[in-house]
């Protein structure tokens, strides 16, 4: 009678153990689930898509053919030898070299202009950070009314005496307008992110280095630009992926690219090969080509400008 009564006690003394366990394990299983589906779905949207793409690059892929052969890098020889193709990866690195200092630069000057603002901050950062989140084909509209032969702005030049500019329509002009409609519609961006990162530099520093007898200029060299790093590298990564990936403001404000394919960049002509030509095979050799290009482009951006400042 002992004996059952001591198994009993223990088997009932298990049974919050054994719920806490099945809690704890479904806790876990609820965790991980959470956790699964998002990664499920980046490997069904994004990895299996780039691998994919991989795949059609090395194919002579026609949509409308079930034969899709190994042609293996004859898709990239043919990339190498298409001068529209080279044309537009020099017009994309063009976009990166002018639009990141320029949208930078812009952004950290409106960021330190409403630094000292004391009265209406939020209606100015309101008022900047408008184009940013205002259509791409908005703006680009805009724009190319403004830079028409008979627009606003060559009004303004021929009254001042000046003659009028192509701008969109000359092969010279046509990157660089495109390039500035770009900065201008990211400087809000730009401004709110270096504001917030000025907002958290202690300014302790500055009155000491303003003690120590150091002007603006080197208070702004020596303290604000190294501590801004972070900020800077983040802003400089996120402009490179967009601007290697620019595509609505070109189609909106040229619609073909042009003049003379001037102002096609590499997204665009994956778009006409794939969805003009129909030749995905290329299309998605140029895919790999973009991959490619940004995957070490951020790689360097990281190497370069990822500095450790310590005061």
């Amino acid at each position: 009678m002992i004996t059952n009564t001591t198994q009993r006690r223990a088997a009932e003394g298990s049974k919050p153990l054994s719920l806490r366990l099945n809690y704890r394990a479904q806790r876990y299983l609820f965790i991980y689930l959470m956790l699964g589906i998002p990664v499920l779905y980046f490997l069904l949207t994004r990895l299996y898509p780039i691998l994919y793409s991989f795949n059609i690059s090395f194919r002579e892929w026609d949509v409308l053919s079930p034969e899709k052969p190994f042609i293996g890098w004859a898709n990239y020889s043919s990339l190498l030898e298409d001068e529209a193709f080279r044309k537009s990866l020099k017009n994309t690195f063009l976009y990166v070299v002018v639009g990141i200092p320029g949208q930078l630069a812009a952004g950290l000057f409106v960021a330190l202009l409403l630094q000292n603002v004391k009265r209406l901050r939020g209606f100015f950062r309101t008022v900047y950070f408008i184009p940013y989140i205002t259509s791409i084909v908005a703006v680009s509209w805009i724009f190319r009314w403004l830079l028409m032969p008979n627009g606003w702005i060559n009004g303004q030049l021929l009254s001042l005496g000046l003659p009028a500019q192509p701008f969109l329509q000359s092969p010279d002009q046509a990157p660089y307008v495109i390039a500035l409609s770009m900065i201008w519609q990211s400087v809000g961006f730009q401004m709110l992110i270096f504001l917030t990162g000025l907002e958290g530099i202690p300014k302790m520093y500055h009155e000491a280095a303003h003690i120590d007898g150091a002007n603006a200029w080197h208070r702004f060299r020596y303290i604000t630009v190294p501590l801004l790093n972070p900020i800077i590298l983040f802003s400089a990564v996120i402009a490179g992926i967009s601007y290697l990936q620019s595509f609505a403001h070109i189609v909106s404000m040229t619609q073909d690219g042009g003049p003379l394919n001037s102002t096609r960049t590499l997204v665009y002509h994956i778009y006409k090969l794939a969805f003009k030509s129909f030749d995905m095979g290329s299309a998605s050799a140029a895919t790999v080509v973009l991959f490619v290009i940004i995957l070490a482009f951020t790689l360097l951006q990281l190497k370069i400008l990822d500095r450790k400042f310590e005061y």
